[in-house]
């Protein structure tokens, strides 16, 4: 198995560090969260739409630093989870308020520009410093996007228009050129003119965005898909790995091809069916889903299948990229003989967009477009945040990092099993399972309520998605919180 998944292989005992804070930062906690002042605030908020019904509780970002978060009570939390993995640098990095200063940051936020259509100067010399600087070997060209799911929906078309215009050669046509009844039924939703016979292949477990396309390709928790029209596109098993997984190597390993026999056979029934598929879409860490991991050698067959079957190969990083692998991107892992046809990032990228092959550049313009197709107060920042890491070292930080927090859940898993088991993951993209979603929620609140934040997916799972700067002392600090909280609730359930 790969070292994706393989986290149970890591040091059990390694100790943290003793590393101190800089004073005046750490936990401070005065109320429950949330609290009083952030229920007031919840309550105004829901009288005005609510945000969607889920806010959790209202923040401080002026005085929120580093790796910390502050409530709208002053609560100050140690922050695990960092915005749904979204922000590299944690909160107010001084490297970002510099850029903040940058004369180019007051012009670009006050005459936002339409890049598809009016891009400033500086646009190329940017895509060169910025995303193109650290694009995946083989890959030379990029689309920014305002986020995650309107990145894949366009990497989803620009996958039907490679489909299509090989359709169109095959029948003796140019790439481009349309029949009267294609021109027409198009305006009626109708094939042959939208091609609704071709889909994108995802994954049980998956999460790829709430707009349609995106949501058809998400199968996470129904809550997301619920009473909203979906495609018909095929949807594959993931592997649902056995820890540790040294000790059941076999039984994982059969899994992998179960699933991997049954993307063939849906690819196949498609193409008998009259109804290829376009595209396969795929997360490094199904992480929404509960953080499923599978072996390099699964994710490098999958490719296999998709030059095979002709479906375009879509790796969504949103979640996994910029550097929380311990590589820039985490299907680097995989180790690929040639490149993945579309790399999709967001997140930690500040910005949505994705990578592509020459052979998916759209056809004509207008194919994939909006007004803004990303932000260019957003390339300034992620500027920025790449000499940072590179200046800190912080690849190196999170695997140190992510070594020691493994050895430290390690432990606890041995001491707590009914609250730390099936540990797992890659760099700082860890998690863990407790034995039921009661449990799983106990240890998530208490844990908040004594100041630290961390994530939680799937029923039952923990999941952890520091900023790249979190380090040892940090991870201290958690640790005396992480221990305490186990031994209480460990002894609570015992009366």
């Amino acid at each position: 198995m790969s070292a994706v998944a393989n986290v149970s292989q890591q040091p059990t005992v390694v100790p943290v560090p003793e590393k101190t804070l800089v004073p005046g930062s750490g936990i401070s906690m005065t109320t429950a969260v949330p609290g009083p002042e952030t229920k007031r605030l919840m309550e105004k908020l829901s009288t005005q739409g609510g945000m969607g019904g889920a806010v959790a509780f209202m923040c401080d970002y002026v005085a929120s630093t580093g790796s910390y978060l502050v409530d709208a009570d002053g609560n100050r939390m140690l922050d695990m989870f960092c915005q749904i993995a979204s922000l590299p640098l944690g909160y107010n990095h001084p490297n970002l308020q510099r850029a903040m200063e940058d004369p180019l940051m007051s012009s670009f936020a006050q005459s936002r520009a339409a890049l598809g259509m009016m891009p400033p100067k500086e646009l190329p010399e940017l895509l060169d410093q910025t995303f193109l600087s650290v694009a995946p070997k083989g890959l030379t060209r990029v689309q920014p996007m305002l986020c995650g799911s309107s990145a894949n929906e366009n990497v989803f078309k620009a996958a039907f228009f490679k489909k299509r215009a090989q359709q169109r050669l095959q029948e003796g046509r140019g790439i481009t050129e349309f029949t009267e009844e294609e021109m027409t039924s198009c305006m009626a939703n109708q094939s042959p003119g939208c091609s609704n016979d071709l889909s994108i292949m995802s994954f049980h477990g998956g999460f790829h965005g709430r707009t349609l396309a995106a949501l058809t390709c998400t199968h996470s928790k129904a809550v997301h898909k619920l009473d909203v029209p979906a495609f018909d596109w095929p949807t594959a098993p993931f592997p649902r790995l056995s820890y540790p997984l040294e000790a059941h190597a076999d039984a994982n390993q059969a899994e992998e091809q179960r699933c991997l026999d049954e993307v063939c056979r849906l690819a196949q029934l498609r193409i008998d069916e009259g109804r290829p598929v376009a595209g396969l879409i795929i997360e490094p860490v199904l992480s929404e889903g509960g953080d499923l991991h599978a072996s390099n050698e699964f994710f490098k067959s999958l490719q296999r299948i998709c030059q095979e079957f002709e479906m375009a190969f879509i790796v969504d990083e949103v979640q996994t990229g910029v550097c929380a692998s311990g590589h820039m991107w985490a299907h680097e892992h995989w180790g690929l003989e040639s490149p993945a046809d579309f790399v999709v990032f967001s997140k930690k990228a500040l910005l949505g967009g994705y990578y592509y092959k020459d052979e998916f550049q759209p056809p004509q313009g207008y194919r994939v477009f909006n007004t803004w197709m990303g932000d260019m107060t957003k390339l300034l920042l992620f500027k920025e945040v790449l000499h940072t890491i590179k200046d800190e070292d912080l690849q190196s930080n999170v695997s140190e990092v992510a070594q020691h927090l493994t050895a430290l859940l390690e432990t606890a898993s041995k001491q707590h099993p009914q609250y730390v088991n099936n540990l797992r993951g890659v760099g700082t993209i860890i998690a863990f399972d407790c034995e039921t979603p009661k449990l799983r929620d106990e240890l998530h609140a208490t844990l908040r309520n004594k100041g630290v934040l961390v994530g939680t997916n799937g029923s039952q799972s923990i999941r952890f998605r520091p900023a790249l700067t979190f380090g040892l002392a940090h991870l201290k600090e958690f640790q005396g919180v992480f221990e305490e909280t186990l031994s209480e609730l460990g002894h609570r359930s015992k009366l």
